[in-house]
């Protein structure tokens, strides 16, 4: 991605900013199992409230809501799919000056890891 991207300040982030269609640039498994929905998502589509999963071999709805731990109001995605409910705790964001291009790092509680990009290239 040649666009420059800013840091976006993650105890003041608008949930807005985590809609749209976004596309797994990067991901590390570490003890996730690899036959999950969530380890072999391509695509993830996050609007108010719906989640929509790609995977290679099918498409998997669901539920996200952002929370926030009350210590340091750090933003957690909660997101529930029929066979798979967790959490992934947004570690980093990253935003173009006019917002479209971005990244999106998050850490789940099975240790996977996903950098995803907005728009797809």
């Amino acid at each position: 991605m040649s666009e420059l991207l800013f840091d976006v300040n993650l105890q003041q982030l608008p949930d807005e900013y985590l809609t749209g269609e976004w596309t797994v640039a990067d991901r590390v498994l570490n003890r996730t199992d690899p036959a999950s929905a969530l380890a072999q998502a391509t695509v993830f589509r996050l609007q108010p409230g719906l989640m929509e999963i790609q995977t290679p071999e099918l498409h998997n709805q669901g539920s996200w809501k952002v929370e926030r731990d009350g210590l340091l109001n750090r933003p957690y995605l909660e997101l529930d799919l029929a066979a798979e409910k967790t959490r992934a705790l947004v570690t980093r964001l990253r935003r173009s000056a006019d917002g479209l291009h971005s990244q999106l790092n998050l850490y789940f509680q099975s240790g996977m890891e996903l950098q995803l990009a907005q728009p797809s290239y």
